[in-house]
């Protein structure tokens, strides 16, 4: 004969009846129900975030420091060493051609910074210009329009 699942059984003794604690001052666990006699953990009101006294974490961050200005205007860069890199022929440089090279993302504002080298002559239309861009791109044979 095969063992099945219900022929099992706890052990002899194995199992005791659950204590019911605060039930009265009669029997071992009335009254206080094993928990001592005040202090936290008699009782049952710990507060979220309580950290035993020690100063809590909420308390222990800066609160409102610094400042971020909501209407900062982002720009997608692009260097002229990036545009020199990507158009070696020069020509007409407009942002959507930008962004079919994968230099910038599209529908954001674009602004040509004055990192690296420019060797052709490229005419280079973009929301915004640092001076040093403008100067490299003009010193090349090129013209710089803003949107």
């Amino acid at each position: 004969m095969t063992i099945k699942l219900h022929h099992l059984r706890p052990a002899p003794g194995s199992k005791s009846t659950k204590i019911r604690v605060g039930r009265g001052e009669g029997g071992k666990r009335g009254k206080t129900a094993g928990r001592g006699t005040k202090g936290t953990k008699a009782r049952n009101t710990v507060r979220v975030g309580f950290e035993g006294g020690q100063m809590p974490l909420h308390m222990r961050l800066p609160k409102l420091k610094g400042f971020k200005n909501p209407f900062r205007t982002e720009y997608q860069v692009v260097n002229v060493g990036d545009i020199a890199r990507l158009f070696p022929n020069g020509g007409t440089i407009g942002v959507q051609d930008l962004v079919e090279a994968g230099a910038v993302r599209r529908n954001q504002l674009v602004k040509v910074l004055g990192d690296g080298e420019l060797t052709v002559a490229v005419q280079v239309t973009v929301n915004k210009f640092t001076g040093a861009a403008k100067e490299k791109i003009t010193a090349a044979g090129g013209t710089t329009t803003e949107l």
